[in-house]
């Protein structure tokens, strides 16, 4: 489902939030839900679509933040975006360009647009800026968390680490969803929030994390042992990972409530500096 009226809904939200001496409906109450920016994917010839499929939306709904789409913007806009939400959930999408890691670019990639990939990495470098921020990345998100913090992708798991595991349809990765095991890290995020018996999952990909970037330990592995969840041990919340929780949420609930609890602590520390 292409949510395209949700822009609309999303400026006037942060308008709202941002804009000094006006009374926001999320400053209201001692109940604060917190405020979950969503990156966008950008498609299309002009005028070019801005879409997020409706499953991360229903994901952070269910789990009790409000959902905003942050649009590609002007890094100036960007900073003054950041201080009025409370955590950050990239999504989905096509690859980053290898360039953007120092690598030249596989037969198999397909890059995503420009707008997009400037931007969403942009978007991690800032909200990382942002003192304790809740991160959330998945699949391409989780992509963008590694590459903003210094480190490498895999380009293509099939032929360059011949892996028996599926990570995709088998009519490939723009093609649909297949579901392979994952196995989480004792004393991580996501190992206590999904336990550490290994769990199938969706998954739709071609690439992963191949080196770490500065900061984030490896915290979910395939059988095989390739790379499928990432994580800053020494901030609240700032987790990647390369399946797709959104997409069998009753399994995955407790992964997003986490994430919105980190939101919500965010949101209380900073709610002495929103103006009623």
């Amino acid at each position: 489902m292409r949510l395209l009226a949700k822009i609309g809904l999303s400026f006037t939200l942060l308008s709202a939030l941002a804009a000094p001496g006006t009374t926001s409906v999320f400053a209201a109450g001692d109940e604060l839900k917190p405020v979950i920016g969503l990156n966008c994917d950008v498609s299309g010839d002009k005028p070019r679509e801005l879409t997020v499929q409706s499953t991360y939306v229903d994901a952070i709904t269910m789990a009790g933040g409000i959902p905003v789409l942050l649009p590609p913007m002007s890094e100036d806009d960007l900073k003054a975006i950041l201080p009025t939400i409370d955590g950050v959930c990239m999504i989905g999408g096509a690859d980053y360009p290898p360039a953007s890691y120092g690598q030249k670019p596989h037969q198999s990639v397909s890059v995503m647009a420009h707008e997009r990939s400037d931007f969403d990495l942009s978007l991690v470098r800032n909200a990382l800026a942002e003192k304790n921020l809740a991160f959330l990345g998945i699949c391409a998100g989780s992509q963008a968390l590694n590459i903003a913090s210094g480190g490498t992708l895999t380009q293509d798991i099939p032929s360059q680490k011949k892996s028996k595991i599926m990570h995709a349809s088998p009519q490939g990765w723009q093609k649909g969803f297949n579901k392979h095991d994952v196995t989480f890290v004792k004393d991580s995020h996501l190992g206590q929030a999904l336990g550490l018996v290994p769990v199938s999952e969706p998954t739709s990909h071609h690439q992963c994390v191949e080196t770490p970037g500065q900061d984030l330990k490896v915290t979910a592995t395939t059988q095989d042992g390739l790379i499928e969840g990432i994580e800053m041990p020494d901030r609240p919340f700032v987790v990647g990972v390369q399946f797709h929780p959104e997409r069998s949420y009753d399994r995955n609930q407790a992964l997003f409530n986490d994430f919105i609890s980190a939101a919500r602590k965010h949101r209380e520390a900073r709610k002495p500096k929103i103006s009623l």
